[in-house]
């Protein structure tokens, strides 16, 4: 006779682990079924003597991120500050530029008109986008058929601005240009803080990391949970036709509730056999949301020679032959393990995969040598990295993307119930979707779902606002009056156009008027 549980939580990761706890601490009798031989998801933390511990998955934490950082607090998880001091390195075009602050620099007045005029539009079209129903904004179908390289031929003027707002994107979502709809991308910055919160490190997600890795949460989590956490039970069978729900695992364990939450990326719920049938826009949506594509790739140094040139750590490479898009320091915060932890993004990353590791390490230390100007660059003393292309049961990092067309014809379910399943996972979150804050949220939102079905609390504790870090506190992002009000490349030049065509059409006509022009009509002239 199989033990009934109140509820079953399909997946160890972040979100998963985040509902089963408070479900538990509300009293209610929960297991965790995680497909791996470890709990995390898209976390992982590596440790060995050569690093010490390393995250070669979710790792970030900054401002508003107030549930991760409650929960780090509770687990006795500290955080450390990126270091930051020093310059910034742009490449782009063969040339290596330093520069301080979030964003390039740039020194023709037309790509700093157009840097802006992409930030603020992007900015300006997000804050139309409802949070928790994105497909009901006043323009949703037309924005959601644009792809972001559309909306970036549309707004970008400039070559240089073109190619900073590619890596832009590639970047925040591990997807390319043309694969993702802009109604859904606008979202997924607008509900992260916008432009400047997202892309940062200082004031924004990048700002911190955990001291130990990130992996901790979620190890941290299940030791509460204790047996109630079963590993290497991938679900492959959901039966609600009877009273309980009968879950099946591919070790052929079957385990029953009145309740689950699927805490698993949307496409990985093919791999379940669902009885009776999911609804068809359910069943239409977890096959339209492909994973992004990433390769996090960790390079040792015997001594962090950057931070002696004066560099932070940080590059952003614009250049169509770089393996890596972006970097930052990832040395301890004693100073120990020097290390530079560069991205492969999107295209990059299934090139990439088609190299050996060392290969791949070859390429990367060539570039950082060639950005940095530093022959130190090609002397590591240690290498690693994770693919997550790779990963069965993740299908891909940071998250799911929306192609063109899909949300407006398929969001709408994103989070809906079908029956006694309920939905949680970092891509059904309304704040920080795709990062582990959002990760929590939809989590304990579901948990809450499911609580509020049981009548263990109302309806209006489903949605319960998280009250700021009193620790990591948020600086405003704010605007300068030329940022708000600079004209955009195309509306100087058009501005430009006009002016030139009325002062040589006035000029035409004084002159006319005065006698010093005049016009014969080769059809009526005598």
């Amino acid at each position: 006779m199989r033990d009934t549980y109140d509820v079953i939580v399909i997946g160890g990761g972040i979100s998963g682990l985040s509902a089963a706890k408070l479900l538990t601490e509300s009293g209610l009798n929960v297991v965790v079924l995680e497909a791996q031989n470890r709990v995390g998801g898209r976390t992982h933390t590596i440790r060995n003597k050569e690093v010490q511990y390393v995250d070669v998955g979710g790792a970030y934490v900054g401002p508003t991120q107030n549930r991760l950082l409650r929960m780090a607090k509770e687990l006795g998880v500290q955080t450390y500050k990126v270091y930051l001091d020093g310059h910034l390195i742009q490449r782009a075009k063969g040339k290596s530029n330093k520069f301080y602050g979030a964003f390039p620099p740039a020194y023709n007045p037309l790509v700093i008109l157009d840097y802006n005029n992409f930030m603020r539009t992007m900015d300006q079209w997000g804050s139309q986008i409802p949070a928790d129903a994105p497909w009901k904004a006043p323009r949703a179908v037309d924005w959601d058929k644009m792809s972001m390289k559309e909306f970036i031929d549309k707004v970008c003027w400039t070559s240089a601005a073109r190619r900073f707002a590619e890596l832009f994107v590639n970047l925040v979502v591990t997807a390319e240009t043309q694969q993702v709809s802009t109604l859904w991308f606008l979202w997924y910055v607008r509900i992260c803080g916008g432009t400047t919160r997202i892309f940062s490190t200082d004031n924004g997600g990048q700002e911190r990391k955990f001291v130990g890795g990130s992996g901790q949460i979620s190890e941290k989590i299940m030791e509460r949970l204790q047996d109630r956490v079963k590993l290497q039970r991938p679900v492959i069978r959901l039966d609600q036709s009877g009273e309980n729900v009968i879950v099946e695992t591919l070790n052929r364990e079957t385990y029953q509730s009145k309740y689950v939450i699927s805490a698993i990326p949307p496409v990985l719920s093919t791999k379940i056999h669902f009885n009776p049938d999911l609804p068809p826009i359910r069943n239409q949506l977890i096959h339209r949301l492909p994973m992004g594509s990433v390769i996090k790739c960790m390079m040792y140094y015997k001594e962090a020679f950057w931070r002696k040139m004066g560099f932070c750590g940080c590059m952003m490479i614009e250049e169509a032959e770089t393996p890596i898009g972006f970097t930052l320091d990832d040395t301890k915060p004693d100073g120990s393990a020097p290390c530079i932890i560069g991205f492969i993004l999107s295209r990059k990353a299934s090139l990439m995969a088609n190299l050996s590791k060392e290969e791949r390490k070859r390429a990367i230390c060539e570039y950082y040598a060639k950005v940095m100007g530093s022959e130190k660059a090609l002397h590591p003393v240690h290498y690693e990295e994770k693919d997550w292309c790779k990963e069965q049961y993740s299908g891909g990092c940071y998250t799911a993307y929306f192609p063109p067309g899909i949300m407006t014809q398929f969001g709408s379910v994103i989070r809906q119930p079908v029956g006694k399943l309920y939905f949680a996972g970092t891509e059904t979150a309304t704040v920080w979707s795709g990062y582990m804050e959002g990760a929590i949220e939809a989590g304990e939102r579901a948990a809450r779902e499911i609580m509020c079905k049981m009548g263990l609390i109302s309806e209006d504790q489903i949605w319960v606002p998280e009250p700021e870090s009193t620790d990591v506190p948020a600086l405003p992002i704010t605007t300068t009056f030329l940022e708000r009000n600079l004209p955009s490349t195309q509306g100087l030049l058009r501005f430009f156009g006009y002016t030139a065509f009325f002062t040589t059409a006035a000029v035409g006509i004084l002159a006319f008027k005065k006698g010093c022009l005049t016009f014969k009509c080769k059809y009526f002239s005598n």
